[in-house]
């Protein structure tokens, strides 16, 4: 097996120099990248092990598993992390003065025993450098990107034929996720964070949609087991209520997150009202996100436009309400930056972030849009393009 195809080859140069730059601001002259997301982001691929990645020279890949790649010279296989710094020694590679480590997400115990590989060197938090990297894509992965938006979208297009009356939507859930995966959906969803779990996606209806969850995402819903309190929770599907669909779109190691909403039966104006006032939002922060612009005025904006239609009451949830209204989104569905009143960052181009503004009505369920955006200089460019309206089912 091939270390890096030779169409990808120029991909991972491009990644890794990013990374290079924001570890040289963070002070580290090495970073050894030990998590999934960010070996796949820095090498195409994954396996087990990790990737060292010195500020000058090729990178250097530690593999455990699987032992099945060529012999190149910038590959290495390991049986434990312990070995890293005699195979550096043998390729000729300086060991580090400062290295970085992934401080934010590995836990305490691998940062120690990864410490120990290098007592010289200075540890530095790693984090931020694969953050910021990642935050802005390339050309490349936007292309995934806008692959995920149309799988998902053709998704969204077929969901009314799997409604049925008097199901419940845990069994709506099944039959969208059957699609999912008969358009190549590949059935996994990869978020950030030790306390944040789904599964390929929320289906949430009626009175579901109030019930508060553990979890940072907008919506809450109960779940069919407290192992996995969120989502779907056997709520038979009742006229007069909303259904809102935020299903998986990952389909190539990339993914895209929109959210649409059906209705079953009339629905009551309140909700009509507060369904526009979200495709309004979108429409005010689409023309505002140009590069430079700082994310808390997005966030800021939201608010304004809610307040002036007399809905904060419902705005981002009803019984507990999320302070934040959208999240970057590539590799894993919640990166950053996230679109809150308190973010210090500012948009940059190429940036691709979700955005949903979505309300909660007590008794009919959600309503909102969601879209992943690119960033431009003409403002924000949607990828995840479908009907915008609340469609009956």
């Amino acid at each position: 097996m091939k270390l890096i195809p030779e169409d990808l080859r120029k991909e991972i140069e491009i990644r890794i120099e990013a990374v290079r730059r924001h570890m040289s601001k963070a002070g580290a002259d090495a970073l050894l990248v030990a998590t999934n997301a960010n070996i796949y982001y820095t090498t195409g691929r994954f396996f087990r092990g990790y990737v060292y990645i010195p500020l000058e020279g090729s990178p250097v890949w530690f593999v455990i598993k699987p032992d099945v790649y060529d012999r190149e010279d910038n590959v290495a296989v390991i049986h434990k992390p312990e070995m890293i710094p005699g195979k550096l020694s043998e390729m000729g590679v300086p060991l580090p003065e400062a290295v970085g480590l992934e401080f934010d997400v590995l836990t305490y115990s691998e940062v120690m025993r990864l410490r120990a590989l290098f007592p010289q060197a200075q540890p530095v938090n790693g984090s931020p450098a694969l953050r910021l990297a990642r935050m802005v894509k390339t050309p490349y992965e936007l292309s995934l990107m806008k692959e995920d938006g149309i799988h998902q979208a053709e998704v969204y297009r077929r969901v009314t034929r799997c409604y049925k009356e008097d199901m419940t939507d845990v069994q709506f859930q099944v039959e969208i996720e059957r699609l999912l995966r008969l358009e190549g959906c590949l059935g996994a969803t990869r978020v950030a964070g030790n306390l944040m779990d789904i599964n390929l996606g929320s289906v949430v209806s009626g009175d579901n949609a109030d019930v508060p969850g553990p979890y940072d995402f907008t919506m809450g819903g109960a779940g069919i087991d407290p192992s996995l309190p969120v989502g779907a929770d056997g709520t038979t599907l009742r006229p007069g209520t909303t259904v809102m669909i935020d299903m998986n779109g990952s389909f190539n190691g990339y993914q895209t997150d929109m959210t649409r909403v059906w209705s079953i039966g009339e629905i009551p104006e309140l909700a009509l009202r507060a369904h526009k006032c979200s495709v309004s939002i979108l429409r005010a922060l689409e023309s505002m996100g140009t590069p430079g612009t700082p994310v808390a005025s997005l966030y800021d904006k939201a608010v304004k436009i809610v307040e002036n239609e007399n809905l904060t009451h419902y705005f981002m949830g009803h019984r507990q309400q999320a302070r934040f209204i959208g999240h970057g989104v590539g590799i894993e569905l919640n990166e950053q930056p996230v679109v809150m009143a308190r973010s210090k960052d500012s948009l940059l181009e190429n940036m691709t972030i979700a955005l949903e503004p979505k309300f909660v009505i007590p008794h009919v369920g959600a309503v909102g849009v969601e879209n992943t955006y690119v960033v431009t200089p003409q403002g924000l460019r949607s990828i995840t393009v479908f009907p915008e309206e609340i469609q009956e089912l």
